[in-house]
């Protein structure tokens, strides 16, 4: 598998980085918690959290719409 030797990633651990920092979203770790150094992969943790983040922020929206439709 492709490693930059000088950073020390490859994108099987930048994906890994990704997905954990998914799951730590939406278990609502708070995002400076990230476990992780070197600024590339930190990228990658924190990218995950971003989406997990926007996604549940998107799903409340759609909640608060459909209430407001029924009431």
């Amino acid at each position: 598998m492709a490693r930059d030797i000088k950073l020390g990633w490859d994108v099987e651990a930048l994906n890994k980085a990704y997905r954990q920092g998914y799951m730590a979203a939406n278990m609502g770790m708070d995002k400076s918690r990230c476990p992780y150094r070197g600024d590339v992969v930190i990228a990658a943790w924190e990218a995950g959290w971003d989406d997990a983040d926007q996604v549940a922020r998107d799903d409340r929206d759609q909640s608060d719409d459909l209430f407001s439709r029924i009431a």
